[in-house]
């Protein structure tokens, strides 16, 4: 009796050590099945696009960039941890972005916290930082740029000078300095004319170098009238005829010159209402010659057309998609793709100008994966 016993102890146990792994698959199998059971049901994809229907959309969200999980292509198991577990927080690479940038599949974003530059390369599907050490370092970078040879410009205001580097991040050199510059901020290139325009808040001018680094002219003053500024801020400029669109913050105005510095046009004044600016921002424009202008009090973007018309606004305060939490930056690649700089949400958000010529492309999928590629 007492073998027997015995023999079936060990029956038990050999029984048990054959069953063990596929018992344990059977769990695993039952908690997915109970899971996707108890889990709420698949969302409905929305678009999220500006104005609302029925009004034919013109601008529709696309994402963010936080971190590198936002341009690398998912594998199937981290696909499968999120139908089971949900979006997961994996954090951002990204401190207080300011200025934004993107050529060739990289996005540039200035970090005024951590005193970098992050670059965003969705070709390579990798972050990586610039001008973290050296004589190429940064300390509060701002405004930032690319030419046709993929130089990368930025305008460092603590330090009081632009930074050069080139298109893999190695310095190349620096140009103007404290007798120069009180408070670069705003930097923009003209290819065809060999120019760098560097936008400086403290001086309430903006200074024009030769692509070495050489001194050109300057135009503007502190004032009201056309063509005087007060805090100049971002500038852009129109890849078609070269027109500069500056952002004059305490004026509460945009003001257009052309690429000698000649003043054109103006609009803009301070207020709440829609069409007015509180704390006027980053400043882009384009393919269609629109212009928009991210004001951080309200928390948006106003497109207005070239006589200072307001067209649409989009964005909102919060921190979910398409929201802001005090805006500044923005930029917009040859496909429309909009970039602007989320500082308090550390993100950059993606939108797309809805534009006739986009609608026919076969860019209709674009996502954050494929940002800045021409």
């Amino acid at each position: 009796m007492k073998d027997l016993f015995h023999q079936e102890d060990r029956l038990a146990l050999t029984l048990r050590r054959r069953i063990k792994i596929p018992v344990f698959f059977v769990l695993v199998l039952c908690l997915s099945i109970t899971l996707f059971s108890c889990a709420a049901p698949e969302k409905r994809i929305v678009e999220l696009v500006w104005p609302l229907p029925p009004d034919e959309p013109k601008v529709r969200w696309v994402g963010w960039l936080r971190n590198e999980h936002d341009i690398k292509e998912e594998t199937k198991t981290e696909k499968f941890l999120k139908s089971v577990l949900g979006e997961t927080d994996a954090g951002t690479s990204i401190g207080k972005p300011y200025g934004v940038h993107a050529a060739e599949g990289r996005v540039y974003i200035t970090d005024t916290g951590a005193g970098i530059v992050v670059v965003f390369d969705t070709v390579e599907k990798k972050v990586y930082n610039i001008g973290e050490e050296g004589v190429g370092s940064l300390r509060k970078p701002i405004g930032i740029t690319t030419d046709a040879e993929g130089n990368i410009y930025v305008a460092d205001a603590d330090q009081d000078r632009a930074v050069v580097y080139d298109k893999k991040g190695k310095f190349k050199s620096t140009f103007g300095g404290k007798k120069q510059f009180e408070q670069p901020v705003g930097v923009a290139v003209n290819d065809k004319l060999g120019r760098i325009y560097i936008v400086d808040a403290k001086k309430h001018n903006v200074q024009t170098f030769s692509k070495d680094g050489n001194f050109l002219f300057e135009f503007g003053k502190r004032g009201s009238e056309d063509g005087e500024f007060n805090f100049p801020t971002n500038i852009s400029m129109s890849n078609n005829n070269g027109e500069l669109y500056i952002t004059d913050s305490m004026n509460f105005r945009v003001q257009i010159f052309d690429s000698d510095g000649k003043f054109i046009s103006k609009f803009g004044s301070i207020g709440d209402s829609p069409g007015q600016f509180a704390r006027p921002k980053g400043i882009a424009v384009d393919s269609d010659g629109n212009i928009y202008v991210v004001d951080a009090a309200f928390n948006n973007v106003q497109i207005f057309d070239r006589s200072g018309q307001l067209l649409l606004a989009f964005g909102e305060m919060g921190k979910g998609e398409g929201k802001f939490w005090l805006p500044a930056g923005i930029y917009i690649d040859g496909n429309d793709r909009i970039y602007v700089a989320d500082q308090y949400n550390r993100r950059v958000n993606i939108f797309q100008y809805l534009s006739e010529k986009f609608k026919k492309s076969s860019l209709g999928s674009v996502t954050p994966k494929e940002a800045g590629k021409p």
